[in-house]
């Protein structure tokens, strides 16, 4: 006896995104950016606008790297990561520096 199929073969089906996995996509993007020392606060804000997402992405970033170049290369990661991952386009990415932070590895003078 063949084995018969549940599915019929004409059977096309949606892909669903949850508010989440484009959030951790966008989280994951802006972690990979050398210069980026943590996320503050809440860290992301998205806006879904149909299949255009338009993100604020709050950061902290590293003491002694150049913040309008660390926060362009947020801006492409994140466009990248999230075009690449999923069916939404990027609209806008707002990259908010917050504070500096001091290198971990950099040594502390002694008092």
């Amino acid at each position: 006896m063949p084995l018969k199929s549940r599915y019929n073969a004409n059977f096309t089906g949606d892909i669903t995104y949850g508010r989440n996995l484009i959030s951790s996509i966008i989280v994951l993007a802006v972690q990979e950016i050398n210069g980026v020392a943590s996320l503050q606060g809440k860290g992301i804000r998205t806006e879904m606008n149909g299949y255009t997402v338009n993100v604020d992405v709050y950061i902290n970033v590293e003491f002694g790297v150049s913040c309008s170049d660390v926060a362009f290369r947020v801006q492409e990661n994140v466009k990248r990561g999230v075009e690449t991952s999923s069916k939404y386009k990027v609209g806008i990415v707002n990259v908010n520096i917050l504070g500096l932070a001091s290198p971990t590895s950099a040594v502390q003078p002694k008092i």
